[in-house]
């Protein structure tokens, strides 16, 4: 069996799988001096996710929202990075088997982050677009682009409408967002891009379960949300359940909704590598205790998305959200620091600094513990976090430029078609496996 190349020392040797804002997190905090680290991802890249859906309408470049990996840890002392994906985790002998080879570990960390989830509906998973990852957001861009220059070469005024109407699944913050930036693109950016097109077809559908979109904040900011959505042209369908979906036609509780692009955000799960190996919630999540540690495991910690402490919230867990991540990455890296002072780890407690949700242009909610507002200060608020959670200042800076010019001259100036205008399914399916392979 091949062993992946990682010189030996005489210290304990860390193994994180995963480079999400969890695993980013406890990589930066651990003190090296005391351990040696691995960081395993099938990414040569760390994503900031929140911005993604800006590259899938054409209002960021992809690499401004990733970052290098081996640039973020330059300089690292006793840090290896390799580019691979787990296949098999043994903890009887302690080693993760790999597609470049098997390491040994004396520790590990579970930071493989979540999936679109899709609840067992095979029709929908294989025809709908989920948007977890840039390959994804990557493909959206092109698939929405591609349907109005497909828009401008047919003379069915049925498939017109087909390929000119979107259908977004799941209010919660990036079904919002999604919907918001595609409105922005029908009122400033397609009239001028398609001339020849009656730009008023196009027709943007936010379905939700639930009775209210951003179910998870305030029903003020909830209610403020959606007044802007539907100020800006978004038809929100509340308590309204996905059926089916066949690549036309989307079949609803309520009614059918006839579209070629329908963008799937309606629910996450953990992304756990094993599920012989661990105990995971309804969700995929892996079920640990307070310390982050997998029960009934040894030296196997599990933090982020895919992580469940059961002692939270009647064991469904802390939220699946990158504030959680990076708070959780930050507290193991700092426990494992403290126990190599031979001192003892202290229970992670997460603490909820807020939740934001942006609309559109000048068009934002916030909720904080002391207040809630929206609209223009609200935006400001969220443009400047967001800023400041990216990883480089090269990365601040560019998507400065970026939100500045766009700003002022109602110009989104990323709209290609990078991914071989895919539309057939069978192609997205042959193209996803090219661009995933790692």
């Amino acid at each position: 069996m091949k062993i992946i190349n990682i010189p030996d020392l005489d210290i304990p040797r860390i193994v994180v799988i995963g480079s999400g804002f969890a695993g980013l997190q406890f990589v930066k905090n651990l003190n090296t001096r005391h351990y040696q680290l691995v960081l395993l991802d099938k990414n040569n890249y760390h994503t900031f996710q929140p911005l993604l859906y800006q590259v899938a309408t054409s209002g960021l470049e992809p690499d401004s929202v990733v970052y290098p990996i081996r640039r973020v840890f330059e300089g690292k002392k006793r840090f290896h990075y390799r580019l691979c994906e787990v296949t098999e985790i043994n903890e009887s002998q302690q080693t993760v088997q790999t597609t470049i080879g098997s390491l040994k570990y004396d520790h590990l960390i579970i930071a493989s982050g979540a999936v679109s989830n899709f609840f067992g509906m095979e029709r929908i998973e294989k025809y709908a677009l989920p948007m977890k990852n840039l390959n994804e957001a990557l493909n959206l861009r092109s698939i929405i682009l591609q349907n109005f220059e497909s828009a401008l070469n047919t003379t069915d005024l049925t498939e017109r409408e087909a390929l000119m109407t979107f259908v977004v699944v799941g209010a919660g913050p990036t079904g919002v967002e999604l919907s918001g930036a595609l409105a922005e693109l029908k009122a400033h950016i397609l009239p001028k891009d398609y001339p020849d097109l009656d730009i008023r077809i196009m027709q943007i559908h936010l379905i939700e379960g639930s009775d209210r979109v951003l179910a998870d904040m305030s029903e003020e900011s909830s209610a403020r949300a959606q007044k802007f959505l539907q100020s800006m042209g978004v038809n929100v369908w509340l308590n309204t359940m996905v059926e089916d979906y066949d690549g036309l036609v989307v079949k609803t509780n309520r009614k059918e909704f006839s579209s070629k692009t329908v963008i799937w955000s309606a629910g996450v799960k953990g992304a756990p590598l094993t599920k012989e190996l661990v105990k995971l919630n309804k969700s995929d999540r892996i079920i640990t205790d307070a310390y982050n540690k997998v029960k009934k495991l040894n030296n196997i910690y599990a933090i982020g998305d895919v992580a469940c402490i059961d002692s939270y919230s009647e064991g469904s867990g802390h939220p699946m959200l990158a504030s959680v991540a990076e708070q959780q990455g930050k507290h193991l890296a700092k426990n494992f620091n403290q126990l190599a002072k031979q001192k003892e780890m202290t229970p992670f407690e997460y603490k909820d600094r807020g939740t934001m949700a942006t609309v559109g242009r000048n068009k934002a909610v916030v909720d904080l513990s002391f207040i809630k507002f929206g609209g223009f200060p609200a935006w400001l608020v969220w443009m400047f976090l967001h800023l400041m959670l990216l990883v480089s200042f090269r990365n601040r800076l560019v998507v400065f430029i970026n939100w500045t010019w766009n700003y002022f001259n109602y110009d989104k100036g990323n709209r290609l078609i990078v991914r071989g205008g895919i539309r057939d399914v069978e192609n997205l399916e042959a193209e996803n496996k090219v661009y995933n392979r790692v």
